[in-house]
């Protein structure tokens, strides 16, 4: 595990001046996820409360104040890469044009604009979103079993998201897959997901099941981990680690006698990469968390819509962004806050 420098709990003034949009560790942020809506179709219990009492809509932030926001944490902070998220931003009307707007920042510096949903509502926008400025997609795919895909997405049937990666390939989009894996629920699905992906040629992050579930019912013997992952991975494949670069998941060379592909583990409990973390996360009511374990964040809506200029937006999010916390690395367990993950954008 690479250690942190010991931080200074002190703004330097440097921070608050134009340049690299740093933390207290000497870590510079270049990505920025940006949920677009709390809301989801699905209700993945890894993710999602029980019983989810959804934001009213006059406290999201409109397009024009995700548009205000966007240009400055990449005109003037250096985000170089975006990612829209959810709940699941397929549910967004104007998502299409938040796209149109986000591209637009390619003028000022932006490199690449992601995005991750469910799959469910993919197939018949997909041509649409890669219009819009879309550069790739990222799908969730926790099973390939019906029974046990219903398990964990609140009873929805898989096949509409296998129908959406497929359209998505078909009019030109790149997609990866991830999986979150919950012991007891759907480690059996590990090898039949790794087929797939080889088969269909898609890149394939199998996450660990982290302590941020919307439902309070993570613990520790719940997480399969990345060690055990590649143990069930070698029953079938060649397993070869790959030279580590700055993305959160760690990658393999798998071989066999069907073919060769490539798989990655986010491996944030068993093997933390937030020594190296790039990342920041806008969520849909307009809070900025530094980190995915901030138990709280950085209101930038409420001073949006009072009239606080850019010069104030920025200062309020290089002051958070300086006293981001370590990460998973220093921290105790569950993490316990106002949101939940589909609130802070998966």
């Amino acid at each position: 595990m690479t250690l942190l420098p010991r931080p200074s709990r002190v703004l330097p003034l440097a921070a608050l001046r134009p340049g690299p949009l740093a933390d207290r560790y000497g870590r510079v942020k270049r990505k920025l996820r940006v949920s677009l809506t709390d809301r989801c179709n699905f209700r993945c219990p890894y993710c999602m409360p029980e019983h989810p009492h959804f934001l009213p809509r006059s406290a999201l932030l409109t397009r024009a104040e995700l548009r205000r926001l966007l240009r400055l944490f990449v005109g003037e902070l250096g985000i170089a890469r975006l990612r829209l998220t959810g709940g699941e931003p397929l549910l967004r009307r104007d998502l299409e044009q938040v796209l149109e707007d986000c591209a637009a920042l390619r003028a000022v510096g932006l490199e690449r604009i992601s995005l991750t949903t469910n799959g469910a509502l993919l197939a018949p926008r997909a041509a649409r979103l890669k219009a819009a400025g879309l550069d790739d997609l990222n799908v969730s795919l926790d099973a390939l079993d019906p029974q046990t895909f219903a398990r964990l997405s609140g009873g929805r049937e898989v096949q509409p998201v296998l129908e959406g990666i497929a359209q998505a390939r078909a009019v030109g989009l790149p997609v990866k897959l991830n999986a979150v894996i919950v012991r007891g629920v759907n480690e059996d699905e590990i090898l039949p997901l790794t087929r797939y992906a080889l088969a269909q040629q898609l890149p394939l992050r199998f996450i660990e099941f982290m302590p941020l579930d919307g439902r309070g019912a993570w613990s520790r013997d719940k997480v399969v981990g990345e060690a055990e992952i590649l143990a069930r991975l070698r029953q079938e494949f060649g397993v070869r680690e790959l030279p580590r670069g700055g993305d959160p998941a760690a990658y393999f060379a798998l071989t066999s006698r069907a073919g060769q592909t490539e798989i990655g583990v986010i491996a944030t409990v068993t093997n933390p990469f937030c020594a190296s973390c790039d990342r920041l996360r806008l969520t849909a009511d307009g809070a900025l968390y530094p980190c995915l374990f901030s138990e709280r964040g950085v209101n930038l809506r409420d001073p949006l819509r009072a009239g606080a200029d850019d010069q104030t937006l920025a200062a309020l999010i290089r002051d958070g962004v300086w006293h981001k916390d370590a990460g998973f690395v220093a921290h105790p367990g569950y993490t316990r806050r106002p949101i939940a993950m589909n609130a802070l954008g998966g």
